[in-house]
C-alpha cells in the first residue's frame, strides 16, 4: 500500500498533469486512507500552486492552467460529501479581482484568479474594463476582505488609485486590503498609492493574499 507522503505526491503529480481522469483516480485512492482536507490542501493545492510556477516559467501555458484548475474542481468535489459539515464553506477569505476601467487585458487577471480560488479562497472575477465604483459595489456586496486590481498598460494605473479612493470615501478602507498587479505596477507604485501589497505574479497573489489576510 502507498504511504501517504506517496499518495499527496501522486496527488500532486496528477494536478500538473492537467487530466482530471487522473485526478479523480488519485483522489479516490488517497480517500482511503487520507482525511479530505488534507488531501485538498497538501496534495490538490500543493500541484495547483507547481502549475502557476510551471506557467510562469513558460513550461506551461494559459490552456493548462485552466484544463488543471478544472480538474481539481472534479477532485474536491468527489470529497465534499465526507468534508465535516460547514468545511466545504469555509474558505480563507472573500476576494473580488478585476482588470480596471480602459484596459482589456484578461488573461494574467484569470489566472490569478484561478489560483486564488484553487487555494481556498472566495473570489468574484468581475472581468475586464470594469468601473471604478463597480470594484466597490461588489466588494460591499459580498463582505470582501480584499480587491485585487490589474492594469496592464501605464495609462490605466491611476484606476488602481482611484478605487482606492474611493473606499476611503465609502469609509472602507480599513477593512478592506487592496492589491495591485500588472505589468506596468511595482512595490513603489503599490506604495505610493496606498495600497496594501504588489504581486508580480500569481503564486505570488496567493502568498501575499494568505499573508494579508492570515497572518501567514
Amino acid at each position: 500500500m502507498a504511504s501517504k507522503e506517496e499518495l499527496i505526491q501522486e496527488l500532486s503529480d496528477a494536478i500538473i498533469s492537467c487530466k482530471k481522469d487522473r485526478v479523480i483516480a488519485a483522489v479516490e485512492k488517497a480517500k482511503e486512507v487520507m482525511e479530505p482536507a488534507e488531501i485538498i490542501d497538501k496534495g490538490l493545492a500543493a500541484g495547483m500552486n507547481q502549475v502557476g510556477t510551471l506557467f510562469e516559467r513558460g513550461k506551461l501555458f494559459l490552456p493548462h492552467v485552466m484544463m488543471a484548475a478544472d480538474a481539481m474542481t472534479a477532485g474536491v468535489k468527489i470529497l465534499e460529501a465526507d468534508l465535516p459539515a460547514g468545511a466545504e464553506t469555509k474558505k480563507l477569505g472573500v476576494i473580488v479581482n478585476g482588470t480596471v476601467e480602459g484596459d482589456v487585458h484578461d488573461i494574467g487577471k484569470s489566472i490569478v484568479s484561478t489560483m486564488l480560488q484553487s487555494a481556498g479562497f472566495e473570489v468574484h472575477d468581475i472581468g475586464r474594463d470594469v468601473p471604478i465604483k463597480n470594484f466597490v459595489e461588489k466588494a460591499k456586496e459580498v463582505n470582501a476582505n480584499m480587491i485585487g486590481l490589474s492594469a496592464l498598460m501605464t495609462t490605466t494605473m491611476q484606476g488602481q488609485r482611484e478605487v482606492i479612493e474611493l473606499l476611503k470615501e465609502e469609509g472602507m478602507r480599513e477593512r478592506v486590503k487592496v492589491m495591485v498587479g500588472g505589468a506596468p505596477a511595482t512595490q513603489a507604485w503599490a506604495d505610493k498609492i496606498g495600497a496594501d501589497c504588489y504581486a508580480e505574479n500569481a503564486s505570488e497573489a496567493v502568498a501575499k493574499a494568505k499573508e494579508l489576510l492570515l497572518g501567514k
